[in-house]
């Protein structure tokens, strides 16, 4: 009697992870609108919610869930991603970039973010937003390489860390400022922007 309850539960949850949101890379990877550059390992694509001004997504063609996936036979595609993302980047070179990866990603497809540091987005909404480029959350690319040619893996994160990076106090990248609330902090990157202009 179970056994039917438990195929149509199974069934129904299979449904959900395939068209689930966390799964919406896979189709960012197929849609013209969305890829910036391709070869025959990686496609690189715009970030659909923009966290900067500039803000792409180098994706691999092989299908690897998340860093947790990650043996020394990957250190190869590790370093070719990092040279789209390095390349990416000097196509905008009156912006600064950081090439990285989260400790802990939100969605399912391994991705290393090439970002430009100016934050200047209305995409970039909230707290945890903020904290997860600007703590040790986000993970430089040479980093995750240099463990990979050390150890042969990836090092988790673990969960105390996440926590406390994420809960750390809104505090500018470019400054010792911490802001109140994210409007306030919006405001004062301003600042910084100007002096660039």
């Amino acid at each position: 009697m179970g056994t039917k309850r438990q195929h149509e539960e199974d069934t129904r949850n299979a449904k959900k992870s395939s068209g689930h949101w966390s799964m919406g890379l896979l189709s960012a990877m197929k849609d013209p609108e969305c890829v910036v550059k391709e070869d025959e390992k990686v496609v690189a694509i715009k970030d659909k919610y923009p966290k900067a001004q500039y803000h792409f997504l180098v994706l691999p063609k092989e299908n690897i869930s998340s860093l947790a996936k990650i043996t020394k036979d990957h250190l190869e595609l590790l370093k070719h991603m990092d040279k789209i993302g390095q390349d990416l980047s000097k196509d905008h070179p009156a912006s600064n970039f950081q090439l990285g990866y989260h400790a802990e990603a939100s969605m399912s497809r391994l991705h290393l973010h090439v970002i430009s540091d100016d934050f200047n987005s209305p995409c970039l909404k909230t707290k945890k937003h903020w904290n997860t480029f600007t703590t040790d959350f986000f993970i430089p690319s040479s980093k995750i390489i240099t463990e990979v040619e050390n150890k042969g893996k990836v090092l988790s994160t673990p969960r105390d860390k996440v926590k406390e990076f994420m809960d750390s106090p809104l505090k500018c990248h470019k400054c010792s400022y911490l802001a109140k609330n994210m409007p306030a902090l919006k405001t004062h990157i301003l600042v910084h922007l100007k002096k660039v202009l």
